[in-house]
């Protein structure tokens, strides 16, 4: 699959145009193996060709190959696509929330408003012009991307923190392709509580007409970097699915950025789904301290036998590149006590669920090889997320 001919670029005061050398989409770390028997990974192979597949949450963009410079090539307004890494990858579907984890809602200069829609216009432009691609904005065009083998992209962003104190402004990002927004990355904005406040103050006013509003306009909601109070008082008050898009339980791992079980189980009384994480050091577990996809399955079983397996999908917050070193990067920009807890061994990369393009091909294969069956293994790795986006999304 050919990239994208764009490169980064922003309009600098010298009016010189940025250049970085990128993380590479195949072979940055050695490919997994889970120790299938060949009718085993044939039939892995088939259930992930032949299904439905998204991805609740990843960053399916290439970061620089020295993960220092990425302030300065998010500040640029262009990220690249990984247009090659996503063709191989047997997604249908996958969430994309663009800079706005590690750009817009943290660092010294956070974007705002403007820096939001540049970002979303020029990455809508880009996908125009991807033989194989198409921007998902309905059910009806994940069908189209199943139907027709193109790789589908929703766009949405992490947190509402953008959008300030203005509630038309949801109606604006719904008109510019979003279907998914977080209430709160982690610190507290206008909205509500994230998960990294001492003390955990809910939803807002604002942020209880914002619940309103999404749910008219069929904008997705996500819990993932929300507090306890908050996550439970969107619970209450939604009249559709919810979703915690890419996190873990925490009494399998007892820190913050997981949810605890009354959390967990109010999402799934919504009707929604919760999306397995493996961003670095955060799903681990007590049997696996040390990171890796045994150790997201974990929670996975976990998830599963408290609310049924038809409220657990993936959502496993990779990208392509040093993502281990992203996080060190960004630490000092971010609360330390969403980091608290456990001792764990740390790893350069998590084992077996590093990028976009190996991760469900792993996921499809470990879940064969466990025993699970066809029609849970659809359920899981995309089947649950449809049946919940028919009744978010409204259409």
């Amino acid at each position: 699959m050919p990239e994208t001919s764009y490169t980064a670029y922003a309009y600098l005061p010298d009016g010189q145009i940025p250049s970085f050398e990128l993380a590479p989409e195949f072979g940055r770390v050695p490919a997994h193996d889970l120790g299938l028997t060949q009718a085993q990974a044939e039939r892995a192979a088939a259930l992930l060709r032949d299904s439905v597949v998204i991805s609740l949450h990843d960053h399916p963009v290439r970061f620089p190959a020295q993960m220092e410079q990425t302030p300065e090539y998010n500040r640029t307004g262009r990220q690249h696509a990984a247009y090659a890494g996503l063709a191989a990858s047997g997604l249908t579907v996958v969430f994309d929330n663009m800079m706005d984890g590690t750009a817009c809602v943290t660092g010294n200069a956070p974007w705002r408003w403007d820096d939001v829609i540049t970002d979303l216009g020029m990455r809508q432009a880009d996908l125009a012009h991807a033989p194989g691609f198409m921007p998902i904005r309905s059910v009806a065009d994940i069908d189209e991307a199943h139907r027709s083998g193109r790789v589908g992209l929703v766009f949405g962003l992490e947190a509402a923190t953008p959008i300030e104190n203005e509630i038309d402004r949801l109606d604006v990002l719904y008109g510019l392709g979003i279907r998914q927004i977080g209430i709160a990355y982690s610190d507290a904005n206008a909205l509500g509580s994230g998960l990294s406040e001492t003390t955990d103050g809910g939803l807002t006013a604002l942020g209880r007409r914002a619940v309103v509003r999404m749910n008219q306009l069929g904008l997705a909601i996500d819990l993932s970097h929300s507090s306890d109070r908050t996550a439970l008082d969107v619970c209450q008050l939604t009249d559709k699915p919810v979703f915690i898009t890419h996190a873990g339980a925490r009494a399998v791992w007892n820190t913050a950025r997981m949810k605890p079980d009354d959390v967990l189980r109010a999402v799934a009384a919504t009707g929604g789904v919760i999306g397995m994480s493996a961003a670095p050091h955060t799903t681990l577990s007590g049997a696996h301290p040390r990171h890796s996809i045994e150790s997201v399955m974990d929670h996975l079983r976990y998830c599963a036998d408290l609310v049924g397996v038809g409220h657990v999908a993936f959502g496993p917050d990779t990208l392509y590149g040093d993502h281990v070193q992203l996080h060190a990067i960004f630490a000092r920009f971010l609360s330390l006590a969403a980091s608290r807890g456990p001792g764990f061994e740390p790893v350069s990369y998590v084992d077996g669920l590093e990028n976009p393009t190996e991760n469900f091909g792993n996921i499809c294969g470990w879940l064969v090889r466990e025993g699970f069956d066809d029609d849970t293994i659809r359920a899981v790795i995309g089947g649950n997320v449809y049946r919940t986006l028919q009744a978010a999304w409204l259409c």
